[in-house]
């Protein structure tokens, strides 16, 4: 008897979604529309920058030195984040989300990076750092020095990047044992045809849980606070789960109990500033 992911597999594999099936979404969702016609464009830059001795010496190994790092930055859906594509191996696998310093503690790398002023957020994938800026607060021309100088610094340093002992969020939202046959056609759904192109945008979406028809995801990286993650998530996402699984009747998105908490700060922290400003006016 086939099991419930070589089905889905099957499934998969025979059906292939209308050309309409994402009509009149935004940037983002439109780019989920074309994982089966072309890929998608962006503006990008490339930018190579001697070592900078931000952390140690480390950049000079006895006689020989590291090479200039060679770091490509790309646009996303979010005008608040950037995706920096250093060339080198970030993560072994998964990805990790940090929206504050404090969650940011077991990665030396995002530890550093939200030392630079008007950084919000730090995401990190197998191959790709996406940075999160303010939205009223930081400029990109200010960030990006700072932030090439830290990741070239950093990956000459032979420090780790998630810290031993921590572990990223998982790779694949994986069949489970107990799954029954939707939830494990949902699981491959996103592996499979939204996370990749999701990731193409510099963010991620993991799997939280499926419940009386609704499909529960959290947002990462670039989708975090983005104007279009609902456009992405109602005319993308849950476009396509719905063509494929008709149990599915709606995509909600969800937060960690810590993101919870870092908005309410930083909301409070955005409002103590607007008190001092209009005091000083007066």
């Amino acid at each position: 008897m086939a099991t419930a992911g070589a089905m889905s597999r099957n499934l998969l594999k025979k059906f292939v979604p209308p050309i309409g099936l994402f009509r009149g979404a935004n940037k983002w969702s439109s780019t989920l529309h074309t994982w089966c016609v072309r890929s998608p464009i962006r503006r990008s830059t490339c930018l190579s920058y001697p070592p900078h001795q931000l952390l140690s010496p480390a950049s000079v190994c006895g006689n020989s030195i590291v090479r200039s790092m060679f770091i490509k930055v790309q646009d996303t859906p979010n005008p608040n984040s950037l995706k920096f594509l250093p060339g080198v191996q970030v993560l072994e696998s998964g990805t990790a989300d940090f929206n504050s310093l404090s969650a940011a503690q077991k990665s030396p790398l995002a530890k550093l990076l939200f030392r630079i002023d008007g950084v919000r957020g730090v995401f990190l994938a197998t191959d790709f750092i996406t940075i999160t800026k303010d939205e009223d607060g930081g400029e990109w021309r200010t960030i990006k020095p700072e932030a090439f100088a830290i990741i070239m610094d950093f990956f000459a340093s032979g420090l780790p990047v998630i810290n031993e002992g921590d572990r990223a969020e998982s790779e694949h939202a994986g069949c489970e044992e107990d799954d029954d046959e939707t939830v494990s056609m949902i699981k491959e759904l996103l592996d499979t045809r939204i996370r990749p192109t999701v990731q193409e945008d510099g963010g991620d979406v993991l799997f939280r849980g499926f419940n009386d028809g609704i499909v529960y995801l959290k947002m990462m990286g670039s989708c975090t606070n983005c104007p279009s993650s609902v456009v992405t998530l109602k005319n993308g996402v849950q476009n396509m789960l719905q063509f494929y699984i008709p149990e599915v009747i709606e995509v909600i998105e969800v937060k960690d109990r810590e993101d919870d908490l870092v908005e309410d700060e930083f909301k409070k922290f955005e409002e103590k500033l607007g008190s001092t400003d209009a005091a000083k006016n007066e």
